[in-house]
């Protein structure tokens, strides 16, 4: 098997840790173009494209290690796997809590764990890889993807069976909120829906998990065949097929993010494959790099470390308030360092207010590549 590290690899994967922090970073909530907002149930924009390529290219990178899981032996494997799963949902998990102190009544007070939500991104990442990987280590390729397939279609019959009759697949309807609330409890869930519904809970993990399946069979794929032009079109064909099916799935599964349905897997999937062929065909085949792929680049070289810190920081400088006047109730109104940086310097930029907030986004994007610029130039990579 051809070891060679894909460059093209290595810009997917920085590409998608640049766009997971626009997507989650605007200026304003309420003034987000489309295509950088979630569909709001059914459908697929854009942004719902960032978490499952980004799951696709943890299965990229797994394809790379795998030979060194195999000749260093088992309890290698597990030691690697087991530790690599619970710091990153650890740090998951601390990053819901932190910054562990909340404003009260005009007073800093302790930030009880007793309303913290216990999944998130981090801890679906987590867990998609520490099953993945073991499928993938235990029953190799062709037992991944036979179990991957299983899989998808379990959890569509079982999504139809056990959810509300009539309406299984709607928010409501759903047996994974219920299923969810049941396990982490009413306080320990996501509430952003406007009900307490978990889109990164552990009812909708199972397709996550065959998402970085399919990402290590693609690298797997890649290594095996090298850099031939038969390799690039069977990626695309079956880039094709995949989307393909997943639309015609779509029609009995709605192709859904929030609960991670089969047929979202099977269509973001094929979309990924495609975006890969193509980084490939221009990376590899052409050579066509320069400042664009080397500033995806070096976010794909620290993707934890600077996706931590992209939620880390926003938190701990909204302890600090900046008086902004009052509200229609008299009482003052506070904003932290970047919110007073978005009110006094982004917004005032245009009378449309969607522009003043993609413009922070993309400030906040240079910003965080700023420190990974300047860690890759150190030589300094965050891994667990």
């Amino acid at each position: 098997m051809q070891q060679q590290r894909y460059y093209s690899l290595d810009v997917f994967r920085g590409a998608t840790v640049a766009l997971m922090i626009l997507v989650n970073n605007p200026g304003s909530w309420e003034h987000i173009y489309t295509p950088l907002e979630h569909a709001p149930w059914h459908g697929c924009t854009p942004t719902d494209l960032v978490f499952p390529f980004f799951l696709f290219a943890v299965g990229n990178a797994f394809s790379f290690v795998m030979p060194r899981f195999e000749q260093n032996g088992n309890s290698y494997f597990l030691k690697k796997v087991f530790k690599r799963s619970i710091l990153i949902f650890l740090i998951g998990l601390f990053l819901n809590w932190t910054p562990f102190v909340q404003w009260s009544n005009g007073h800093i007070v302790f930030k009880g764990f007793e309303h913290v939500r216990i999944m998130g991104v981090l801890q679906r990442i987590a867990l998609s890889y520490f099953f993945a990987a073991l499928i993938i280590y235990y029953a190799k390729a062709r037992g991944a993807f036979v179990i991957g397939c299983i899989i998808l279609l379990l959890y569509w019959v079982f999504t139809l069976l056990a959810g509300e009759p009539g309406d299984p697949y709607s928010l409501q309807g759903f047996w994974g909120t219920s299923f969810d609330i049941h396990v982490f409890g009413l306080n320990h869930v996501y509430k952003g829906e406007g009900v307490p519904f978990d889109p990164e809970g552990l009812s909708s993990t199972p397709g996550a998990v065959v998402q970085v399946i399919i990402g290590y069979l693609t690298g797997q794929y890649i290594q095996q065949k090298g850099k031939t032009y038969d390799m690039l079109a069977n990626l695309l064909v079956l880039a094709l097929v995949l989307m393909a099916a997943g639309y015609a799935w779509d029609m009995v599964f709605p192709i859904n993010k929030k609960i991670w349905s089969s047929s979202y897997v099977v269509y973001t999937s094929g979309l990924a494959i495609a975006t890969l062929g193509i980084l490939i065909y221009a990376i590899e085949f052409k050579e066509v790099r320069g400042a664009w792929s080397s500033f995806f680049d070096v976010f794909g070289k620290n993707p934890l470390f600077i996706f931590v810190l992209s939620g880390f920081l926003p938190r701990v400088l909204g302890l600090i308030r900046i008086p902004h006047g009052m509200n229609e109730e008299g009482l003052p109104v506070y904003l932290s360092p970047l919110g007073w940086f978005y009110e006094q310097v982004c917004k005032p930029i245009s009378t449309d207010e969607h522009i003043g907030s993609l413009l922070y986004a993309l400030i906040l994007i240079a910003f965080y590549w700023l420190i990974v610029y300047g860690m890759d130039k150190k030589k300094i990579y965050i891994k667990v």
